[in-house]
């Protein structure tokens, strides 16, 4: 019995328990509640594929997906003093950036490369929204800065796509130095004559929408982004009035002015391409090399049909001779 209970019985449970499916095979969508699969999600670069709702997007992936083949180069950027406040709330300044280092396994929140995309080459910074609300602070500026330079020596375009909750409460007024710092790295750009184009994503707000991320040559965002200095409660608790719907999103900043084009992310590629080569007076982009032709063989010429042998003089003359017979012949019979 004790075999039979300590051994057998578990045996059989094993075989036909049910196995536990991993946390991370599925994805619910904030907007519309669809489940998503992960290998879906990502290869529609975190879009839902029911509501086209536009999902966080790591830098890394995002540049992934930007720049060709995803191949490209990470720009360094100099690490700032770490914690000059020497802040503390609920928990030490370095502790939160340790922890937020190991959640998104990124050293900051603003990523900076060069690469390609369409064959045009660009150098592109990307905030980090999973990192501290992809807070301002001074690596952020660092960033900016070394991604204008870089442009700059390399004589390319830049690209920043913004998101972040604003500037970063434990770096005090060294976030706020960032504004104008940033300001003149852009200013750096305008100089050597090199287009700055910003996409914000969702959210942008605070002062990175007070500085670098409203003075691109052209400005687009991904659809229904929250674009904006001031949120929207702290607006209509402000004025005590009700805002209209829609109010700082994407389309509706599009609709008053503020925004040159509203693109889903899927298109951002081609698009950024197409005006970037249009800003520096290049050819459109290519979208792709076509095979060289195989080498084929001429065709055989096809011969001519032979013209039929000239008749000789002895076949001529009997052919002659034998028409007379037969006149000859019809008309005997017509006489009789």
């Amino acid at each position: 019995m004790n075999w039979i209970s300590n051994y057998v019985r578990p045996k059989i449970n094993s075989l036909f328990s049910r196995r536990e499916v991993p946390e991370n095979l599925w994805t619910k969508c904030d907007q519309c509640g669809t489940m998503l699969f992960h290998r879906e999600l990502k290869d529609n670069l975190n879009v839902c594929t029911n509501c086209d709702h536009h999902m966080y997007i790591s830098p890394r992936d995002r540049f992934a997906a930007m720049f060709d083949g995803g191949v490209f180069v990470e720009v360094s950027v100099p690490h700032p003093i770490e914690d000059p406040l020497k802040f503390r709330d609920q928990k030490r300044y370095p502790d939160r950036l340790k922890a937020a280092q190991k959640a998104a396994n990124e050293a900051e929140a603003m990523l900076v490369a060069e690469g390609e995309i369409h064959r045009t080459p660009v150098v592109m910074a990307a905030q980090d929204f999973g990192f501290m609300a992809g807070s301002m602070g001074m690596y952020v500026g660092n960033a900016i800065i070394a991604a204008a330079e870089r442009a700059v020596a390399l004589q390319r375009p830049l690209i920043l796509f913004s998101a972040a909750g604003g500037a970063r409460m434990q770096e005090g007024i060294l976030s706020l130095m960032q504004m104008p710092r940033t300001t003149v790295a852009v200013e750096m750009l305008k100089e050597a004559g090199l287009p700055y184009i910003v996409v914000l994503t969702h959210p942008t707000t605070g002062g990175v929408t007070a500085s670098y991320a409203m003075l691109g040559d052209v400005h687009i965002a991904e659809p229904n982004a929250l674009i904006c200095f001031a949120g929207p409660r702290v607006i209509e608790q402000t004025i005590r009035e009700t805002l209209p719907e829609g109010f700082q999103r994407a389309e509706y900043l599009l609709d008053h002015g503020m925004l040159d084009r509203v693109t889903p992310r899927g298109k951002l590629k081609g698009e950024l391409a197409t005006i970037l080569r249009m800003l520096t007076g290049q050819s459109p982009i290519v979208h792709g090399d076509l095979p060289a032709p195989d080498t084929i063989a001429p065709p055989a010429e096809i011969a001519e049909p032979a013209a039929p042998a000239p008749a000789t003089e002895k076949a001529a003359a009997e052919n002659t001779s034998g028409k007379q017979a037969r006149k000859v012949e019809a008309k005997k019979a017509e006489a009789r």
